[in-house]
């Protein structure tokens, strides 16, 4: 992960305004979905997973835990295991996505949670 958990990092090869919805997502350990979503706003990325039968659900994972993509596999790798990413709060709604407090506790469990 970057020192700031809504922003890209500098190496993970994040070019602005690429469209990422239906990229696949791995973690450290295997795939966890694909993109439905996603912003890369500066200070406010992050990519919204379809995690599909796997968690039942939609994550929200902030863009620095992203460690790289590969444009011509539509991949994005992410510093975090599938244990990391299932244990995670789920992504309830848009209104959520804003909540100050839902995301502090977000990259508080994300920061805590391993190796960055």
């Amino acid at each position: 992960m970057t020192d700031s958990p809504w922003c890209f990092g500098p190496t993970c090869d994040h070019v602005i305004g690429t469209d990422l919805a239906g990229w696949r997502v791995e973690a450290t350990d295997g795939r966890i979905g694909e993109v439905d979503e996603h912003s890369d706003e500066r200070d406010d990325a992050y990519l919204v997973v379809d995690a599909g039968a796997w968690i039942f659900g939609k994550l929200l994972i902030p863009a620095g835990a992203v460690t790289r993509m590969e444009h011509g596999e539509q991949t994005i790798y992410l510093s975090l295991t599938k244990g990391q990413v299932e244990d995670a709060p789920q992504h309830l709604s848009t209104q959520q996505r804003a909540d100050p407090q839902y995301r502090a506790d977000l990259v508080a469990f994300y920061w805590q949670a391993g190796p960055c």
